[in-house]
């Protein structure tokens, strides 16, 4: 049940998200606006402190919600993902977070966002590459289909339709828009949301959070046999079978697991129900939370939150300094 509900939700925000960049009558906007100010980083930019606050603590309850249904780009991502399942079924595997990819992509991020170097930043922006997509690939051919429509309404007197001028942006914006589908196809293809866990900014800001949320999925290691069903059809590559762990930095709350689990053995629940012989996974250590850490991987973790943390405070700060500019640089890139 919890999976419908998340692919419902789904395929309602993209499809929305989907029209609003190709809406050229401002219709859609006028029902559906409301879906583009709560994308994470356009809301920091603009310093819409609500959906932010609001954000975050949906993170903190849910888990990375946010990813799996109301980020556009990542449920492009879960499209061809589900077209990959279609050829090769159980294809996921277990492996560790790449953390010094993931990190260092972040530090970039915040260099660029600092810089005042948006074009840099953008690449990396979840947000601005789907609408990159979309408005240089998918808008001009909804536009030569609009037209079509209303030369066959003309020839019938009628006037539902009207033609409008087909925008087709510079060759360098169309290469990039180009290489970030190719990208995007190549690693959900093969790997799922390997964008989301090695590349994508806002996702490893949020998967800081969702160690912490409340509600996670559990593994009951009384009813699990060990079969690693969980783990082949993780898109995440976050279930760790062999060690009952799950990298909640990394889970991206799909649900995926809790019907593939022939044994009813992993669970939705909050992190306070987690059995004693499983604890939550630390990020850092690799290591259940219970178990000690070293004095060397304690300063590596003060290091990573703090990371984390400045990379919020830096760019909410530049933000400020160029909020109407940059606003509308991230909502029509």
């Amino acid at each position: 049940m919890l999976r419908k509900i998340r692919l419902t939700a789904a395929l309602l925000f993209f499809t929305m998200i989907t029209l609003l960049f190709l809406d050229f009558t401002g219709t859609m906007h006028s029902w559906f606006g409301w879906m583009a100010k709560i994308q994470f980083l356009p809301a920091v930019l603009a310093l819409n402190a609500g959906v932010v606050i609001a954000l975050v603590l949906l993170t903190l309850l849910l888990g990375r919600v946010y990813c799996s249904v109301i980020c556009p780009l990542g449920v492009f991502q879960d499209i061809i993902s589900w077209f990959s399942g279609k050829v090769k079924k159980n294809r996921f595997r277990y492996s560790p977070a790449v953390s010094w990819l993931r990190y260092g992509i972040l530090a970039v991020f915040v260099i660029a966002l600092v810089a005042g170097v948006v074009s840099l930043a953008a690449l990396f922006a979840p947000y601005s590459a789907y609408g990159r997509i979309v408005s240089n690939l998918l808008a001009p051919l909804y536009q030569w289909g609009n037209n079509l429509l209303a030369l066959w309404a003309e020839r019938a007197d009628s006037y539902a339709f009207y033609s409008v001028d087909i925008w087709v942006k510079g060759v360098s914006t169309l290469i990039v828009a180009v290489a970030t589908v190719v990208v995007l196809f190549i690693l959900a293809w093969r790997g799922g949301r390997t964008y989301c866990n090695t590349i994508c900014p806002v996702g490893t800001v949020l998967g800081f959070l969702s160690r912490y949320s409340y509600f996670k999925p559990v593994i009951d290691t009384d009813k699990c046999n060990g079969c690693g069903l969980c783990a082949r059809n993780c898109k995440s590559s976050c279930i760790n079978p062999k060690a009952h762990e799950i990298d909640y930095s990394r889970c991206v709350a799909c649900m995926d697991c809790l019907g593939k689990c022939r044994q009813n053995a992993i669970r939705y629940v909050p992190g306070a129900m987690l059995p004693k012989k499983q604890a939550p996974v630390t990020e850092e250590t690799g290591k259940p939370a219970s178990q000690p850490s070293s004095p060397a991987e304690k300063v590596d973790a003060s290091r990573r939150n703090f990371l984390t943390v400045s990379a919020l405070v830096a760019a909410s700060a530049v933000a400020k300094a160029r909020k109407r500019k940059w606003t509308e640089d991230w909502l029509l890139l």
